[in-house]
């Protein structure tokens, strides 16, 4: 049961037919986990905190530095030095002191990472290095977690979301990582402030799609931006029967 703080805090959202108050209190329900609290994270974390997601789950190992507050916007210049998990939830609890966000403020990996989203419905992917993808993939792939995929480097940005054994997965586009001199990253090659923050709107809407039922998710359809031409590309991508993760698993 929604309060009238809660009411007046949600309007715009709840006026929309697609939402409602049902839609509403199922995001107040629901449990999302963002893996990365940089410049994807960070634009992700705060609209899904102010759209009232009840439970926040921050991962991330690195520190605040002067270079990402061009896009990690989560993070102030008083918190250089901090770790972006702790200073992603100070700032998110200060947003929605209704959303609980968890921090957890340190490296995932193949160890830890079953034990966290479990507890989660929807994953975010807000990683910026392949082998955490791909391991962020493998790892939904097999305990069936939905989750949404968002990369982005220099101009460029690609978003797609994976329903586990239902729609194509990130294997079925790229079956196995780059190799290492191959690989570009942000800080070899750069990344204009504001990609991550529209892929990362793209990521939240399918959170917030996903916890409510509205609309239709982003599966087995790689969405692409290049912004220095200001365009958008759609490209239809099918399940892979070779994919080495998903190939062979039940529908639905």
């Amino acid at each position: 049961m929604l309060s009238e703080e809660e009411r007046e805090r949600y309007s715009r959202q709840i006026i929309l037919q697609e939402i409602g108050i049902t839609g509403q209190e199922k995001l107040l329900e629901g449990r999302v986990l963002i893996i990365g609290a940089g410049g994807l994270g960070s634009p992700a974390a705060l609209y899904l905190a102010a759209a009232g997601v009840g439970t926040i789950g921050l991962a991330d190992s690195d520190v605040v530095d002067l270079s990402n507050l061009n896009r990690q916007i989560l993070h102030g210049t008083p918190d250089l030095g901090t770790g972006k998990a702790l200073s992603a939830q100070k700032r998110l609890s200060a947003l929605n002191p209704h959303s609980q966000v968890v921090a957890y403020p340190f490296m995932i990996t193949a160890e830890n990472i079953t034990e966290i989203i479990e507890n989660y419905d929807f994953i975010l992917d807000a990683t910026d290095n392949f082998d955490a993808k791909f391991l962020i993939n493998d790892t939904c792939v097999r305990r069936k977690k939905a989750f949404s995929h968002g990369g982005v480097l220099r101009f460029r940005g690609q978003a797609i979301t994976v329903l586990p054994h239902a729609s194509p997965c990130y294997r079925c586009i790229f079956p196995e990582p780059p190799p290492e001199d191959v690989a570009l990253s942000c800080s070899r090659d750069g990344i204009l402030g504001v990609v991550p923050g529209v892929i990362a709107s793209i990521q939240a809407a399918e959170a917030i799609k996903y916890l409510t039922g509205a609309g239709d998710l982003l599966t087995g359809r790689l969405l692409t931006l290049d912004a220095l031409a200001m365009r958008f590309r759609e490209v239809g991508i099918a399940r892979n029967p070779s994919c080495p993760v998903c190939a062979g698993g039940s529908e639905g």
